[in-house]
């Protein structure tokens, strides 16, 4: 495996160095500060790579080009975005970078309610609290129709939540569900979220479906053509929020997505935590059943609740069997190996990391410190070389 290492360009805190220092080979990035509205020119691409590339490293996986609202919402404008989006991704795979991950939220992208959680190490992650959430959304956005997609105990606990959290607490409790979180497609005022969750009123699970497959039929021909693969990411956390369908949630999803634009260009980024933190999801399972269309893997774990509430745990430590995932992962690269693929090997990065040790009182991306991330490559590490010395 190919071991990665996101970063955000040249405003991120932690600099390329320090990701070659960590034992990564290869660089996870996009063009962040382009607007999603315009194709990524080639000079933009070739420059960002030469910057990689300066620093010893490889541009492997872009992550993400961004699928702006007029494409999940279909219709007319989405032709014209769909053009924008195809253009990018040729001249991406031109320049070289051929592994592209992308996901199919509307609204919001990765969503948590805390981002510093203290855990019993004293370390700080993120976690999503489902009644903190809900209390957001039902009683300070007071989104229309909200009572309507929960149960009665959770709307009380929910209120309950809310009345003990102080103007501060709730304010940055807004700010971490809305404002946008690293390598998110859009941030939100209040009045901005309620307006852009109104643009999908009325649309169905299956309307959501048709407009991912129209948007695949269009764009894997084109990954095809140039060699890429493309990787769509689960939804984080695989449950509606805001009311709003989400696709990309299960097995049973993913089934459809892959079974209805059949190529090996259409893939799958494995994201071990994003997965997890739905209780009926089988991580193990999901891996064993489509190995042969992971294309990138995020490596985290999480510890879920009963509610639905989960919390980032340890690279090792959560409910996912992440020694059994990444042998799955090592023996599907071993058969593609043994059919002569060039494109055998499957990037990996460890995904997020808790804030320890100095960290703590730095600023940093939520998720993405330095120290966190470089002890999960550690024990990710760790693991392959166990693997590979047991041998598969």
């Amino acid at each position: 495996m190919e071991s990665c290492w996101r970063w955000f360009g040249p405003k991120d805190l932690v600099p390329l160095l320090h990701a070659r220092q960590a034992g990564a080979t290869g660089i996870v990035t996009a063009l962040h500060e382009v607007s999603h509205s315009r194709v990524w020119a080639p000079a933009e691409i070739e420059a960002r790579k030469a910057l990689v590339e300066a620093a010893g490293l490889r541009w492997s996986v872009c992550e993400s080009i961004p699928v702006p609202s007029a494409i999940k919402l279909g219709g007319a404008r989405a032709k014209a975005a769909i053009s924008v989006w195809k253009d990018s991704l040729a001249n991406l795979a031109r320049s070289g970078i051929k592994t592209i991950c992308y996901n199919f939220m509307p609204v919001v992208d990765w969503t948590r309610t805390d981002l510093r959680f203290e855990m019993p190490t004293t370390a700080l992650a993120l976690r999503f609290d489902m009644a903190e959430f809900v209390a957001y959304d039902a009683f300070v956005l007071r989104r229309k129709g909200a009572e309507e997609n929960y149960t009665p105990d959770l709307l009380r606990r929910a209120e309950e939540r809310l009345k003990g959290l102080s103007p501060e607490a709730v304010q940055r409790l807004e700010n971490n569900i809305i404002a946008g979180l690293p390598g998110g497609e859009d941030s939100y005022g209040r009045e901005a979220i309620r307006s852009a969750i109104t643009l999908f009123n009325g649309m169905t699970a299956e309307d959501l479906q048709a407009n991912l497959d129209a948007f695949l039929q269009e764009v894997v021909p084109v990954a095809a053509e140039f060699g890429a693969r493309l990787a769509i990411h689960p939804d984080d956390p695989p449950i509606s929020l805001f009311g709003l369908p989400r696709v990309v949630s299960t097995a049973a999803d993913l089934r459809r997505i892959l079974g209805n634009v059949d190529h090996d260009a259409n893939g799958l980024t494995l994201c071990v935590g994003s997965l997890g933190s739905r209780a009926d999801n089988d991580v193990l399972a999901i891996a064993r059943e489509f190995a042969s269309r992971i294309n990138f893997a995020h490596l985290r774990d999480v510890a879920i609740e009963e509610d639905g509430s989960f919390v980032e745990a340890s690279h090792l430590e959560g409910r996912s069997d992440i020694y059994a995932i990444l042998r799955t992962l090592l023996t599907e690269e071993a058969r593609r190996r043994k059919e002569g693929r060039e494109d055998h090997v499957i990037p990996m990065r460890p995904d997020h990391g808790h804030l320890i040790g100095d960290d703590i009182d730095k600023p940093t991306n939520p998720g993405y410190s330095l120290i966190g991330r470089l002890k999960g490559l550690g024990e990710l590490h760790g693991v392959i070389h166990a693997i590979d010395k047991a041998g598969l």
